[in-house]
């Protein structure tokens, strides 16, 4: 079985169509049609459902995925040792890491900058999109995310805790009364996220406070943020990314306050790929310690009681 085969079904398996599996191949779709075709014949089995839909995987098509992306692993790995034999030497090459918007705006930035540093030859690509990331697809290299998944074949750790708290502005507590429990948030306009957009239940936090639906909403952690810099209203913020911030004021620090976590989400073949185990122990290392800068500087000076 030739790998090149394996390679370009695994492509149409993972875009369920020729044209998507064609750019990520750079080839063109009827060249990719034609080797899905030969494949087929020299197996003896359709691999493929062909409809309007897409090419949707046959039952053989099934059974044959899990060994071809072995094979995409034990690929990698070849590849790697023959570029990195003493694997000692600094992380080169392509890596692509999918994030929730949130921890791509406020967290990643410094991050991947000391590693990238650390790492001249290193290329990171963050994808930051506010849902899950379809790894089997390879949309991502790895994904970090706000839930442990419970299917799929995947490697996951925990990357980091961190905090959710209750912010407003400083123009909003001017214009409005600062509420003194957590039974007066329900009168106030809350800034958060597009109800039935909500991609994670560990996101739906406002239902938790039981608080009103909110005002004025956002699938983007970043563009709820800046409402919420606008003196738009009330909303819960990453504790990490109120540096950003520094017009905000945290509001009942002692009463309201979400514990989250997100984690560090791997195809399960990728654990024999030494490039992206070294990658994922840096992201884990260099994370937590920017957790923990962040909490010696403290919040003090975005808590109204201090304010």
């Amino acid at each position: 079985m030739d790998w090149d085969d394996l390679r370009i079904f695994l492509e149409v398996a993972r875009y369920e169509s020729l044209s998507g599996a064609g750019k990520r191949l750079r080839i063109d779709a009827a060249t990719v049609g034609r080797r899905i075709s030969r494949f087929e014949e020299a197996l003896g089995q359709r691999l493929f459902a062909r409809s309007p839909q897409g090419y949707q995987l046959t039952p053989a098509g099934e059974r044959l995925l899990p060994a071809a992306e072995r094979a995409e692993a034990a690929m990698l790995a070849a590849a790697e040792a023959l570029a990195s034999p003493g694997g000692g030497e600094a992380l080169t090459g392509l890596i692509r890491l999918g994030a929730p918007d949130g921890c791509a705006n406020y967290l990643l930035p410094s991050v991947i900058s000391r590693i990238c540093a650390e790492n001249p030859g290193l290329e990171v690509q963050i994808v930051a999109l506010p849902r899950v990331f379809n790894l089997s697809k390879r949309e991502a290299d790895m994904a970090i995310g706000v839930s442990r998944p419970e299917a799929g074949r995947l490697t996951v750790q925990k990357l980091t805790d961190y905090r959710l708290v209750l912010a407003a502005s400083d123009a909003w507590l001017a214009a409005n009364h600062i509420p003194l429990s957590r039974a007066e948030l329900k009168g106030l306009q809350f800034v958060g996220y597009i109800p039935d957009l909500i991609f994670d239940k560990e996101l739906d936090y406002l239902a938790e406070l039981g608080a009103p639906q909110v005002a004025i909403s956002s699938n983007s952690v970043s563009v709820q943020l800046n409402f919420l810099r606008q003196g738009a209203g009330v909303g819960i913020v990453h504790d990490f990314a109120l540096p950003a911030a520094p017009e905000l004021r945290q509001i009942l620090p002692e009463e309201v306050g979400l514990t989250r976590s997100f984690w560090l989400i791997r195809h399960a073949d990728d654990g024999r790929v030494q490039r992206l185990n070294r990658f994922a122990q840096l992201l884990i290392r260099e994370t937590r310690a920017e957790m923990a800068r962040l909490e010696m500087g403290g919040s003090g000076h975005h808590d109204t009681q201090k304010a």
